[in-house]
């Protein structure tokens, strides 16, 4: 754990390395991945700031953390709840960031689509007051043919609400299935989330992209029994990349984090 000391000690505000450095000791820093798990970084996530996190890791506070979404937070298709991606992804945070707490929440809901959750959120961040917002979305909207301006604007105004609150927010994308790839509602719902990630400057975990790859390198199945939800890999490849995209986005501002 050398590497996270040494990123916590440049957050803290010790010398500065050049920028080739800092991109290094986020990258080193940086959960590894399980073999079954492994996919191009560009593939895994865009990164973007989390400046709320880094704050928090800076003044060596607790890390709360609030999973919002549908099924896939739920874990539908695991073999327990320990199984699901927030609880992994809790347990990879902790061990990776080894003297702090990972405070994780889990309100995800089965079936919802975004206009539900964004409902929801108001009351969850009220609840729980976390600095990090985990947002798995999209899959359900591009099911029951949401259109995608709708999808987009109430997709941005509760990321705009969640900055306004002083919440880092991370988009999480749709799953690769055959039958999602085909689907052009979910292919339009996709680029909704690319283009929402790129414009409000949001952190985007590309699940498409890296479940799709680790299918195609046929490394491991991820899906469980009805093609569609994933499986305890599925959930542990997700947890993986949501891991590593956090930590690297977190760790990676390194210049805008630390006071002169």
């Amino acid at each position: 754990m050398r590497k996270i000391a040494y990123a916590l000690g440049v957050l803290a505000g010790v010398a500065l390395p050049v920028m080739a450095q800092e991109a290094a000791l986020a990258q080193e820093a940086a959960p590894p991945l399980s073999p079954s798990c492994r996919a191009p970084a560009s593939d895994i996530a865009a990164p973007a700031p989390l400046p709320h996190v880094t704050e928090a890791l800076r003044a060596r506070r607790a890390i709360r953390v609030l999973a919002i979404g549908s099924s896939s937070t739920v874990g539908v298709g695991a073999s327990s709840p320990t199984k699901n991606y927030p609880a992994q992804l809790e347990a990879i945070l902790e061990a990776t960031f080894r003297n702090l707490d990972v405070v994780m929440v889990n309100r995800g809901v089965s079936g919802e689509v975004a206009a539900q959750t964004a409902d929801r959120l108001r009351q969850a961040v009220a609840e729980t007051k976390p600095n990090l917002v985990l947002w798995q979305v999209g899959t359900n909207d591009a099911m029951t043919k949401v259109p995608v301006e709708a999808f987009k604007t109430i997709v941005r105004e509760a990321l705009r609400w969640l900055k306004e609150q002083g919440v880092d927010a991370v988009l999480i994308g749709l799953q690769y299935s055959p039958r999602v790839a085909q689907d052009e509602a979910a292919t339009a719902i996709r680029r909704a989330i690319r283009d929402l990630s790129a414009e409000e400057g949001v952190l985007l975990v590309r699940r498409y992209e890296a479940m799709r790859f680790i299918a195609d390198a046929k490394e491991g199945e991820l899906l469980s029994g009805d093609s569609l939800h994933q499986n305890d890999l599925g959930y542990r490849c997700m947890a993986e990349h949501v891991a590593r995209a956090v930590v690297i986005s977190a760790l990676g501002d390194i210049r805008s984090a630390v006071r002169p």
